[in-house]
């Protein structure tokens, strides 16, 4: 369970994110209590703008929709646990596909009524609307865990800010941000979610071009053991930064396709990503999943910087420390800038760049071996 180190985060979380999803100073605020036996529901429906819902202590079989602007619901820690209510039968999860595949079946059944979070099979949910998102919620300290799809999903979210959650063995995604901007997912651990630990995309109901995030974050994070540790999907202007990603099928992806505007324009820095060796099968849209440490498909103007990249070992043709690859719907990279990464001990190499796009740059890497060969 790792209490350790999520006690860890949420502590550091508490300390980093201090002011950060404030209500407005006019509005009042409250601490509303929920004690083991009592209905987290029932206390943020009561909620008003500004209000915290603080969790004791216990395990809480339900799902919470949040629906309110700028309130936290808050837990202890990984002591405040939240699973789903047995006697409801959530959606049945999907078959294990590819990222894209998994997701639109997903968010089909997660989002096509406001107030299905449970029938969803999801364990928090932050929800706006088609025309208004909502501002300013935070979700903090406490574990999500069991539910068939998501631990917590915002869609049509402003300033959302997810911090110390330790979403565990949800059926797809740890945690997951759609169409939403200027969100902060900071200092969370996701460990054996069935798809991503973190995923974050435009939209995957429906064909669109990237979403222009607002500045989104993903910062400090813990993923570990998933099929994909952070999924980046169809989005634009966000930074993925300073996140420990191992033991995953694969690491990071940033993802993209044929609509326009290109996904691209965000930064990969600073994260340590190692030993992302599980073995996932194939699916109807990708290959088998091993070794693969950071890979950019059907992007633009994305930089690579600064990354530690080490041990990631397979056979699939997505392996490699950093993998820049065609889209399967034939899109190429252009204008990456992949620099000052170390990298060693990746297989089938360091560097891989099986794409065909144009002005891709590979500049003061510390790496070993390359394919093609030249890019070291």
């Amino acid at each position: 369970m790792k209490r350790c180190h999520i006690a860890y985060l949420a502590c550091t979380a508490a300390l980093v994110g201090s002011g950060l999803g404030a209500a407005p100073a006019a509005a009042a605020q409250r601490m509303l209590v929920v004690r083991p036996g009592e209905s987290i529901q029932k206390a943020v429906d009561a909620a008003q703008p500004g209000d915290t819902v603080l969790v004791l202590a216990g395990t809480y079989h339900e799902s919470v929709k949040i629906s309110t602007p700028w309130v936290t619901l808050r837990g202890v820690g990984s002591a405040t646990v939240i699973e789903p209510d047995a006697t409801k039968a959530p959606a049945k999860a999907p078959a294990k596909t590819s990222t894209k595949t998994s997701a639109k079946d997903s968010a089909k059944d997660s989002t096509k009524d406001a107030d299905s979070c449970a029938e969803g099979g999801n364990g928090i949910c932050v929800v706006g609307t088609k025309t208004k998102n909502i501002e300013g919620v935070t979700v903090a300290d406490l574990m999500v865990t069991g539910f068939s799809r998501t631990g917590v999903f915002g869609m049509a979210t402003d300033r959302m800010r997810v911090h110390g959650v330790y979403a565990y063995k949800n059926g797809v995604w740890g945690i997951a941000q759609e169409r939403s901007v200027r969100g902060v997912l900071r200092y969370n651990y996701a460990r054996d979610n069935g798809d991503a630990g973190l995923f974050l995309a435009n939209t995957v109901k429906e064909e669109a071009g990237a979403y222009d995030s607002g500045q989104t974050r993903v910062e400090y994070n813990r993923l570990e053991d998933n099929r994909i540790g952070i999924t980046v999907r169809r989005l634009r202007n966000l930074t993925v930064a300073g996140n420990y990603v191992t033991g995953n099928c694969a690491g990071v992806f940033v993802v993209g396709d044929e609509n326009q505007p290109k996904a691209g324009d965000l930064t990969v820095a600073r994260n340590r990503v190692t030993g992302n060796n599980k073995s996932c099968p194939k699916t109807e849209r990708l290959p088998a999943l091993q070794g693969s440490g950071i890979v950019l498909t059907g992007t633009e103007k994305t930089r690579v910087t600064r990354n530690l990249v080490a041990d990631n070992s397979g056979t699939s043709p997505l392996s490699g420390g950093i993998v820049l690859f065609k889209s399967f719907v034939g899109v190429t990279s252009d204008q990456n800038r992949i620099d000052t990464n170390a990298m060693e001990n990746n297989s089938p190499a360091d560097l891989v760049n099986t794409d065909t796009g144009k002005n891709n740059a590979f500049e003061r890497n510390s790496c070993r071996a390359s394919k093609p060969a030249g890019l070291c």
